[in-house]
């Protein structure tokens, strides 16, 4: 199942959430019916991975200047309700994944949000409060946070840092923001440059051992897409067939041991706007293949 969020315009290009439904219906990879409007999330979901001061700060637009400009956006009620949504989106694209194996969110991967703060345009951390969610009602016991990302999820690691039943692996350009790096449970940097041979080895070394070891009963993916060349905020060089294959390991080792995985687009920015939809295009063509 797929989450379509409301589009919102800002300096990045947010036309992608509009675009890429429209590009995977006309295809006929989707049909209409396979997106849903997800439902705003209750507060209390919300403060299980948020301090409630910080809830309480966003949903009065009442950040300090300082606050404000970590995150990067100009707060409106529109954006906290947008964020709000994707990560009812994420929660909801979990329990659907229990249900069918895989659940798709256009947007989300939010992963620059900290427990006590949000930062690098993240204002809400979306995977976190979903495996909270699944934690709490006891829908699974043991997480594994797959995060392939070019920038490290420096939020979700300081949220799970003491979380046993969550382990946080983050796979990221060595020289990319953020310039301070948190403790992953496994962080991978890699140099400037690292083509698909390079970041594939890794990865299929990585992600087979991390399965064995950890036994996850669920996967949430951060599948961004600004490791290629081409991205205007990446320092990797990967192509547009060897991020497929990259979507297409995961979710293969996925479906191969039986593991429920959720997956949020996260970043994209790519000069031209077609590059950026064919890339996370192929993310759910890959997905509709494996699970169908």
């Amino acid at each position: 199942m797929y989450q379509l969020p409301l589009p919102l315009k800002h300096r990045f290009p947010m036309e992608k959430y509009d675009l890429l439904p429209r590009q995977l219906i006309h295809e006929g990879s989707c049909t209409s019916e396979d997106f849903f409007t997800p439902t705003a999330l209750d507060r209390a979901i919300i403060e299980r991975i948020h301090h409630p001061e910080y809830v309480k700060k966003l949903l009065a637009l009442d950040l300090n200047k300082k606050e404000a400009r970590k995150i990067g956006f100009p707060l409106s009620k529109e954006l906290i309700e947008r964020e709000i949504l994707i990560a009812g989106g994420t929660v909801q694209g979990a329990l659907k994944a229990l249900k069918d194996g895989i659940a798709m969110n256009i947007a989300g991967g939010t992963h620059h949000a900290f427990r006590a703060h949000g930062e690098a345009f993240c204002l809400l951390n979306d995977q976190a409060i979903a495996a909270q969610y699944l934690l709490d009602q006891k829908l699974i016991t043991n997480i594994l946070i797959v995060d392939l990302d070019v920038h490290q999820g420096n939020g979700t690691a300081e949220i799970f840092e003491s979380n046993p039943n969550v382990f946080t692996f983050s796979m990221h350009g060595e020289k990319n923001y953020p310039f301070h790096k948190e403790n992953s449970d496994l962080d991978l940097a890699l140099e400037d440059g690292c083509s698909d041979e390079g970041f594939l080895h890794i990865l299929e070394n990585t992600l087979t051992k991390l399965i064995a070891q950890n036994q996850p009963d669920f996967i949430f993916y951060l599948c961004g897409v600004d490791v290629l060349e081409t991205d205007k905020l990446g320092r990797l060089g990967m192509s547009i067939a060897g991020c497929k294959q990259r979507d297409r390991f995961v979710l293969e080792l996925c479906r191969q041991h039986e593991i429920p995985v959720q997956c949020s687009m996260g970043g994209g920015y790519s000069k031209d706007i077609k590059v950026i939809i064919e890339a996370h295009a192929n993310t759910f063509r890959v997905a509709k293949d494996i699970f169908d």
